[in-house]
């Protein structure tokens, strides 16, 4: 599986896995809801389990995702601080995006 992050992205990402909640946890990208041919994404801290592969990125950050989920793979997250401050993930694997 791939997943790729940009700049903004990754010194948010690092603050949250500094955070007191995140002792012993990752950043995992997880799908919302999924529409067959595209699915809206998200990201929480959480702890792997035996069904997630352990993505690292560009930027030395370790992604879970979910190996049983094919939308997952090649996940783009991106953080904008232009108009709505905000994660922004895609897969162009599959053409469509979520906010």
């Amino acid at each position: 599986m791939k997943c790729k992050i940009n700049r903004n992205a990754a010194n948010v990402l690092k603050n949250m896995l500094n955070s007191k909640e995140a002792e012993g946890k990752m950043i995992r990208v997880f799908i919302t809801q999924n529409h067959g041919d595209h699915a809206h994404y998200d990201i929480k801290l959480d702890i792997p389990t035996e069904h997630d592969e352990i993505v690292k990125t560009d930027k030395d950050i370790e992604i879970v995702l979910d190996k049983r989920e094919t939308l997952l793979d090649g996940v783009w997250i991106q953080y904008f601080y232009v108009s709505d401050e905000g994660f922004f993930i895609t897969n162009p694997s599959t053409g469509f995006h979520d906010k």
